[in-house]
This record gives C-alpha cells, structure tokens and sequence, in this order.
C-alpha cells in the first residue's frame, strides 16, 4: 500500500473535492464511540493519528468520507468492521524484558508458591511481554507440566495473532544469553534468516485470546497470582481505571502481585492496593 502523506492543509485528499476529510465534529463521534467500546480516551491532539490509522479502513469499506465510515459503525453495532476499527485505534508498543526491574521481582515471588503458577497479562499486544514473562518463569520454575500458566489477553485480534505464532528477529532477543536463545527459541533458515520462533514447550505455558477490558467476563476461571497491567491505564479516564483495578482486586490471590508501568501511580486511584516497589503493588490489608 502507497504510504500516506503527512496530515496537512496542502496535501490532504481533502483538497480534491472534500474526500477523506476528518472533521473535528466527526473525531469527536470516533472518539465517542472507541471510549464506550473500549475505553480508550482520544484527546483533541490524536486527530492526526486518527485520520492516518482510520483512512485505510475508510478506503477498504469502499466508503468516500469518514462521516459515511461513522455511520455505518452506529447502524451495525454487530459488524466485523468494529474489530478492525479498534484494532486500528489500538497503541501496542511492546519490547522483551521491557522495564526489565519487574522480572526478578516476579521470579523472587514465584519461587516463594508452590503449585502452579498463574499469572494474567492484560495487554499481551505481539507477544514480547508475555514470553518474557514465559521465560521469567521458565528460567525459575523449569518447564515441567504444571508448574505455571500464563494467560496472554489484548483487545487487538491483529496483533494478538502474532504474539500467538511467536515469531521475531533474533535482534530483538539480544538480551538473552545463546543457551537461552537455543532453550526457548528455533532459528530460521533459508529464507527465514534471522528469525527465531517460540520453542513448543515455552508456547504450551501461554494461552492467548481476545479480551476487552471492559466486558463483564474477563475468562478467568481460577484466581491469579500476578497480574501484570503495564501502561494499560493510560489509555482510560480515572473513572475507568478505578473500576478496573476493583475488578482486578476479585481476580488476584490475596498475596497477589499487580504490575503496572513507569509513569502509572496506583496508589491515587485505588486503596485497594498498596506500593511494594517501583510500580509494583500488593492487595492492601482489609480493616476488620
């Protein structure tokens, strides 16, 4: 597909009889309608990232203005096309071991359990955060049958789907050690030159699939012992964000873990938890 120009006045489709042109009143309606679907809350700066994310959707459903693409949206609440209108306003910016002070913190804590570990990761976006924590918990626990399980969840089927085939250049796995590497990862060859993808044994300790944060049923059958929600709550108002970290109180094992990112502060959202360390947090103990 022919890369975009940038959002201006001069270069615009819009300029050519009015097509594709984002009105301010038609941002304020996406953003309407991504916040009651999902949460997300799009300040008045997003409207260029918007229109750059939203405009192949438009062109794909045939449709000669946003105002025709919104409206579709509001008289099919059962389409497909809302999925691929999330996706598309969805951010996933993702690393291995990002915020690499959380791992020996969740390794020191899964050690101390016995039985199978369980852990929830919210935002599961391509996968490096959840075979990080794989390979966390790999490396403390062994990968014998039942020793834990990760459930990898994320609003965005797309990139849900390649966290799910776990395949990456190996660049991106620098930090781990060549015995690592061979542990949890196959070379490409040939054509797949520079590629690595998830061994067998370390994908069977993961289980993906699709979850939106505000549906009723998050499909956790069993209480966790860490939750990690890493700039998640970011993208939400502090109403939002409250009834989530509630609700993520009833999921989490009273000696729970809850991980959060670098610039979210817990502790003025909820009393629920209480700080244990650099962004991470325990279930605060109930008054009797």
């Amino acid at each position: 597909m022919q890369k975009q120009p940038p959002i201006m006045a001069s270069t615009r489709p819009a300029a050519q009889s009015g097509r594709y042109e984002l009105s301010a009143q038609d941002f304020q309606k996406i953003a309407t309608l991504i916040y009651q679907r999902a949460g997300i809350v799009l300040a008045a700066h997003k409207q260029e990232m918007v229109y750059n994310r939203l405009l192949r959707r438009v062109r794909a459903c045939d449709f000669t203005n946003f105002s025709q693409y919104i409206q579709f949206l509001e008289k099919h609440p059962q389409s497909d096309e809302w999925q691929q209108f999330t996706n598309a306003l969805t951010t996933n910016l993702t690393a291995f071991f990002r915020e690499a002070h959380h791992f020996p913190i969740l390794a020191e804590h899964a050690r101390s359990h016995k039985g199978c570990y369980t852990l929830w990761c919210c935002a599961a976006s391509t996968g490096e955060e959840p075979w990080s924590l794989a390979i966390t918990l790999a490396e403390t626990l062994g990968l014998a049958p039942g020793r834990f399980k990760i459930f990898a969840s994320d609003i965005d089927t797309q990139v849900l789907e390649k966290g799910k085939q776990g395949i990456y250049p190996q660049e991106a796995l620098s930090m781990l050690t060549p015995e690592q590497l061979q542990r949890y990862f196959f070379k490409g060859t040939g054509n797949h030159s520079g590629l690595v993808r998830v061994r067998p044994e370390l994908a069977a300790t993961v289980d993906f699939y699709p979850l939106n944060l505000l549906a009723q049923d998050w499909q956790l059958k069993e209480k966790v012992d860490a939750i990690f929600c890493r700039n998640v709550m970011i993208y939400f108002d502090k109403k939002t964000q409250q009834t989530l970290l509630h609700r993520m109180v009833n999921v989490l094992q009273p000696d729970g873990l809850l991980f959060a990112g670098h610039s979210e502060n817990l502790s003025q959202l909820s009393t629920d938890y209480s700080l244990l360390g650099q962004t991470v947090y325990r279930l605060a103990e109930r008054k009797k």
